[in-house]
């Protein structure tokens, strides 16, 4: 119905619907006040079962075939597994719930132009396949930073290793706790319920099922994002009128804006962000983080890591297409009434939970999928960050002190480290909700800030052989360092709307009154009244603009940082001591290799190949005469077979 004098009659689509108005008695024009939207009893039991089938998936893969017997069976399924489980479970690892709740929101208020990420991560994709995978794959390694003490040495492995578990902790415990939070504010859903359940039930399978556990939920959980986010899109374009009608609002909004190729790193996305800051931040995250490359190893022969990598590739791409539509769905249901604008929630990443047991309000049992969708986000990054860290602390801090632990310890040891870093991670969980309402930055701050300057460093490890110990450690401070600095002054000095290129939003039509003359009803709309904006803090005057560049590039910042500094140190004549780096840990020369199968042996107990705590060691005593022995086929003994073979307990 069309507005007289600024006011209309009536509800419209999308709008908080007029039976949660709180009615006034008969005759009388009172404040609209809509009554707080909750889950219903049927939507608990969705979430439940979703719990269930994840927990039911990791003591299968824990009891069936006699469990785990090595702990190499327990961090990389035995090496077994195909592409298309490893390939989702890729998908899965990063895709949390603050991806779930987040994506559409940032699509909401920034447009279509966040599809520019899939480009991005195919980018990444590629480059991984290429030139990482070789790698870590050829090696054999369980832990990606026994890399960096063959390279280097075990004063950089450590480093990498420390850095690594801590940020993982700290992003692992935000990621239970910031939806369990949102949910809270817009719901009521308990918040310690939430994180006690999705915590203790994630740390369940992944202690007793291990990576396959953790693979095979990843699938389950993918499917359950997806039913979430297709079943949201359907539901919201029958609202809207049709697929054509969502297109258009959202042309007719600025939303949909493709072809953004704004230079300024202060716009919070553009095409160069997310070519750039974007691809080095996934590079970062699959290319050699511990989470990611524990999940590509874990398969039968490289040519499977390469199609699992390209199976994650097409599952990123549904999800976060799908995240995208929903954002531009959402912006076509509220483009005369804004909920962050009305009030109705108080954050960004509210939008989707808000949306919906809005339109989903007569639906029981649909809003509690959408439940089931953002904690199986959660519940697939906490299950592979906890087996990473359990991984990680394994092979470089556990095997090179106690090398005579049976193959039955160490597993026990493993499964009793998960335990561990999962009661921590919901310990941290438990502490962010001192936090307040930065959990969501903190968790991109957290790992922009970490993974960045190791990527440097694996850099500098595979392609510069020029680079010494001490350049690869004063390139990963100074990386961190400066990505540190300018994520807290990012915090704290945040750009404003407009520099980040924030789209407007209307309040023009949303309800304010409700008129009740006897039975009947009517709800008023008008526009908002005009908000009183809260001026921006004060900028620092040298560098307030550095402060403003979009988070995507802190990544990027970190890592550029470490090799522009480690290639400057290893030059200084005093710091190169004149060591070559050891035979056959390069790119260039492990991808001379062939690799086609995973790498296993035929061992006996007293035929451990020099793959841990004795492989930096026995690599440096390499001789150029190992180097000419034959490769193709290789012997058994000699250097190709040594890096070929299984990494073994």
């Amino acid at each position: 119905m069309p507005p007289l004098g600024g006011w209309s009659w009536g509800a419209r689509p999308g709008a908080p619907p007029a039976a949660a108005a709180a009615l006034a008695p008969a005759g009388s024009l009172e404040v609209w006040v809509p009554e707080r939207l909750t889950f219903s009893l049927w939507d608990y039991g969705v979430f439940g079962l979703m719990l269930l089938i994840s927990t039911g998936i990791g003591l299968f893969h824990g009891l069936a075939k006699g469990g785990q017997k090595t702990s190499e069976d327990f961090f990389t399924g035995g090496r077994r597994m195909s592409a298309l489980p490893v390939g989702l479970s890729l998908s899965a690892s990063f895709m949390s719930a603050i991806q779930v709740l987040g994506v559409p929101a940032e699509a909401y208020r920034y447009g279509a132009k966040f599809l520019w990420m899939c480009v991005g991560q195919l980018l990444n994709t590629l480059l991984t396949a290429q030139l990482f995978l070789p790698v870590f794959y050829r090696l054999g390694l369980t832990s990606t930073y026994e890399y960096l003490e063959r390279r280097f040495s075990r004063s950089v492995r450590l480093c990498g290793t420390v850095q690594y578990v801590v940020a993982t902790m700290l992003y692992t415990g935000i990621v239970i706790y910031a939806p369990a939070l949102i949910l809270n504010q817009v719901t009521g859903l308990d918040i310690w319920a939430s994180l006690l359940s999705t915590g203790v039930i994630c740390t369940f399978y992944t202690t007793i099922g291990g990576m396959k556990a953790v693979i095979w939920t990843d699938v389950f959980q993918v499917v359950v994002m997806l039913s979430g986010f297709v079943a949201i899109i359907i539901r919201g374009v029958l609202l809207v009128g049709g697929p054509a009608r969502v297109l258009s609002i959202a042309a007719n909004g600025s939303r949909v804006n493709l072809g953004d190729f704004n230079p300024d790193p202060r716009s919070r996305y553009t095409v160069w962000t997310f070519l750039v800051g974007g691809t080095l931040v996934w590079l970062s995250m699959y290319g050699v983080n511990q989470a990611q490359v524990q999940r590509y190893v874990a398969c039968k022969s490289e040519r499977e890591a390469r199609v699992a990598l390209l199976v994650n590739q097409v599952g990123l791409f549904c999800i976060v297409s799908s995240a995208v539509v929903c954002g531009l769905v959402m912006f076509a249901l509220y483009k005369d009434c804004d909920p962050l604008l009305a009030g109705y929630i108080s954050a960004p990443d509210q939008y989707m939970p808000y949306l919906v047991l809005d339109i989903f309000a007569t639906s029981p049992g649909v809003p509690g999928l959408f439940l089931a969708c953002a904690y199986s986000g959660t519940l697939s990054t906490a299950s592979t960050s906890i087996n990473a860290m359990a991984a990680v602390t394994v092979e470089d801090l556990v095997k090179p002190r106690l090398p005579a632990l049976s193959p039955r310890r160490l597993t026990l040891v493993s499964k009793g480290l998960s335990f561990i870093y999962g009661t921590s991670c919901i310990t941290v969980a438990a502490l962010a909700s001192l936090l307040g309402g930065g959990v969501l930055q903190g968790s991109f701050t957290v790992m922009g800030v970490i993974s960045g300057p190791l990527l440097g460093a694996f850099v500098l490890g595979m392609f510069l052989p020029m680079c010494s110990t001490a350049g690869v450690l004063g390139g990963l401070g100074a990386g961190f360092a400066l990505s540190f600095w300018v994520a807290v002054g990012g915090t704290l000095y945040p750009p404003s709307a407009a520099a980040m290129g924030v789209l407007p939003a209307s309040g023009e039509l949303c309800p304010l009154y409700n008129r009740t003359a006897g039975a009947n009803s009517t709800v008023l709309l008008g526009p908002l009244p005009t908000r009183q904006e809260t001026p921006a803090p004060a900028r620092p005057a040298i560098v307030g603009h550095f402060y403003a560049i979009s988070y995507l590039y802190y990544g990027a910042l970190g890592t550029l940082t470490t090799v522009l500094v480690g290639v400057l140190l290893s030059s200084l004549p005093g710091l190169t001591k004149g060591r070559r780096p050891p035979v056959g840990l390069l790119w260039r020369d492990i991808v001379k290799q062939t690799s086609s199968v995973s790498p296993t042996g035929t061992k006996t107990p007293g035929e451990e190949p020099p793959g841990k705590a004795e492989a930096p060691q026995a690599l440096r005593g390499r001789t150029d005469r190992e180097d000419s022995l034959p490769r193709d086929p290789p012997e058994p003994g000699t250097a190709t077979d040594l890096l070929l073979r299984e990494t073994h307990v």
